[in-house]
């Protein structure tokens, strides 16, 4: 499997690693499938993430993706961090394989349920999120 430069940089030197104890909202996700577990911590300040950590437990596709998903979040709003995509963190890592673009995918999850989970917290409604369908689906010579 080819893996950009930008995957192997994020996967052996990933940003934003760790735990915020006070975190003000926390979205994990995992892929019982694959055996990839992500945590999100999110510091959030004036409905802005002033601060982002990840602990994720995974192959170096969903490690490079957690640790891009952070650095595209970080300093956004709230609403701006919503709108992150799996395809935004997919391209920012200039391209995941198609069998760990389901990586991709659990970051935009994870990074969905910090923010409802701040959301619930502070007595908002959650926002919708977006199906994926089966992400986790292998082409037959990829089994």
């Amino acid at each position: 499997m080819n893996y950009s430069a930008k995957v192997m940089d994020h996967f052996m030197n990933p940003r934003n690693v760790g735990e915020i104890s006070d975190a003000d909202g926390i979205g994990e996700v995992g892929n019982p499938v694959c055996g990839d577990i992500m945590k999100i911590y999110l510091k959030i300040d004036d409905n802005r993430i002033q601060d982002v950590k990840f602990n994720t437990f995974g192959c170096g596709s969903a490690i490079a993706s957690s640790s891009m998903a952070t650095e595209l979040i970080k300093g956004k709003t709230l609403e701006e961090a919503w709108e992150l995509s799996n395809k935004a963190v997919a391209e920012a890592l200039d391209g995941l394989p198609p069998v760990k673009m389901h990586c991709s995918v659990l970051a935009e999850q994870a990074v969905h349920k910090a923010i409802n989970n701040y959301r619930i917290a502070n007595g908002l409604s959650p926002w919708d999120y977006k199906e994926h369908g089966d992400i986790h689906a292998l082409a037959p010579d990829e089994q």
